[in-house]
């Protein structure tokens, strides 16, 4: 019998856990194609129209009917109707939520004067507009090959904006986040602001907006007060130079867990993210919130067609609003730039056996565990509150990361399932596979093989594992994405507005 996967007894498919050849028995029925490990297959015959489910809620409508034993994939299912709060005949949302009894971890960071804990030490060179990004480029070259003691990294920020666009509303709000919230992560032990001079993102308004200003950690710089572009490169040189002194002093000192910000993301998912990876980074998260942390779950786009199951986690109904605000306005978004919301999964995801957004969502927020949800944050903004926050963003990895950073993370956790090759600056990232042939494929990559919960560990085993290791990456220990060098051009703000 090929081995597959019932996830809960009202579900109309199981996932296969071992591929199928037609004729093979498969639980209670015999598969009629050729079906690949990850994907689906009916248990039963399914009505044109039907509701298909899975993890025991909607995953979209069979678009024809459905024969028992039959692979149950975008040939044959469709996501149907949504409205914001609700899926088609979902199960009804529980109310329940994890009261996880509270405990004490810590970890070794870099407790900062101006607030936070870093769990790394790095200088950070950030443009205020593309017409800098040269600039900020060639300053970090200079100390690409250099080992600095007690600073983990010399990294640029160039982005492609900061002018050109209006100095009022969302694109200009966005982009001043995601800078000032750059400069003000606790990972940097030093930061240097470099701008042209005449853009629309000046360097001190954005700063004063925040109530920040110049000082020995947070330096400025403008090429056309420089005197021109090598000038403006030789005086940053000299500044790094004078905050890689000031950096290299700092020391780690044993902090409260309560003190990580957690960004959640996965990227590359396939048919078992939603039952290894995600649940097990869900188990993680949850730990993380009962010793007092914050864990931030993003990806907007990745949560549509499952926010009832967190609408129902709110700790007030005013954040219940607020998430459903947003999910209304992702829906207009998507609307006026002639998309569906929809058009998510991408070609990777369903060849990896997931069929709609819905199916993809449903295991996405897996990755948020089962604590109360305190609070909805827009991109790049500072939650108000610690446990489990939603930060709005898009699907896109990068962009989402670098939204999560800039509202204060001090450390990623990555889920794939295809595989994804990501780091993050100055953040480190662990990244976790949700089955074992991508973990034996891309070794260099994957921190943590979550597969072995198909094997019969336990979803709370692998996710003390996780926890364990976001502890230990914390206190400095090195991802694979650190390793591997990689974070260098992830830095991508979400870019918003019309450009003028």
């Amino acid at each position: 019998m090929t081995r597959a996967l019932l996830l809960s007894d009202s579900d109309d498919v199981a996932i296969l856990i071992d591929p199928a050849e037609a004729g093979e028995q498969v639980r209670d029925t015999t598969a009629r194609d050729a079906v690949r490990s990850g994907h689906k297959i009916a248990l039963h015959p399914i009505a044109a129209g039907a509701v298909v489910h899975k993890y025991g809620q909607s995953i979209g409508v069979a678009s024809r009917p459905i024969a028992a034993g039959e692979h149950v994939h975008s040939h044959n299912l469709v996501v149907g109707v949504h409205a914001a709060g609700t899926t088609p005949t979902a199960s009804s949302a529980s109310a329940e939520v994890s009261r996880r009894m509270p405990h004490s971890a810590t970890f070794d960071g870099y407790v900062r004067a101006a607030g936070g804990v870093g769990t790394r030490n790095a200088i950070g060179i950030i443009a205020s507009v593309n017409c800098s990004a040269t600039v900020v480029r060639r300053i970090a070259r200079h100390f690409e090959q250099r080992v600095i003691p007690g600073v983990d990294a010399v990294a640029a920020f160039p982005h492609a904006s900061g002018c050109g666009m209006s100095k009022t509303g969302d694109g200009y709000e966005t982009l001043q986040r995601t800078l000032v919230g750059y400069a003000r992560n606790p990972n940097f032990g030093g930061v240097l602001m470099i701008g042209l001079g005449c853009e629309v993102a000046q360097i001190d308004d954005m700063l004063g907006a925040f109530g920040l200003s110049p000082g020995v950690r947070l330096r400025t710089l403008t090429i056309q007060q420089a005197g021109g572009t090598a000038e403006a490169i030789a005086q940053g040189i000299a500044i790094v130079e004078e905050l890689i002194e000031e950096a290299a002093r700092d020391r780690r000192t044993s902090c409260s867990a309560a003190e990580l910000v957690l960004g959640l993301q996965c990227g590359g998912s396939d048919g078992w993210s939603g039952v290894t990876a995600n649940p097990a980074l869900g188990v993680a998260s949850d730990l993380l919130v009962a010793a007092g942390g914050t864990a931030l779950l993003s990806e907007t786009p990745e949560i549509y067609g499952a926010e009832h199951l967190l609408m129902a986690r709110a700790a007030t109904p005013a954040i219940k609003r607020a998430l459903e605000a947003r999910i209304h306005w992702w829906e207009d978004y998507a609307a006026r730039n002639g998309a569906s919301l929809d058009n998510n999964p991408s070609p990777g995801n369903k060849a990896g056996g997931l069929t709609t957004i819905f199916e993809k969502s449903l295991g996405a927020i897996s990755k948020a565990g089962s604590s109360a949800l305190n609070g909805v944050a827009l991109y790049g903004e500072r939650p108000m509150a610690r446990g489990l926050i939603f930060m709005d963003s898009p699907g896109y990895d990068p962009c989402s990361a670098t939204g999560q950073i800039a509202a204060g993370a001090n450390l990623l956790a990555f889920t794939t399932g295809r595989g994804s090759a990501f780091g993050a600056q100055p953040t480190p990232c662990l990244k976790l596979a949700s089955n074992a042939k991508l973990a034996r494929a891309m070794a260099g990559d994957i921190d943590i093989d979550c597969s072995v919960v198909l094997d019969g560990v336990p979803i709370e085993t692998v996710g003390r594992q996780i926890f364990d290791a976001l502890l230990a990456t914390a206190s400095g220990r090195p991802t694979k994405s650190e390793l591997l060098g990689l974070g260098e051009n992830e830095f991508v703000p979400w870019m918003l507005g019309a450009w003028l």
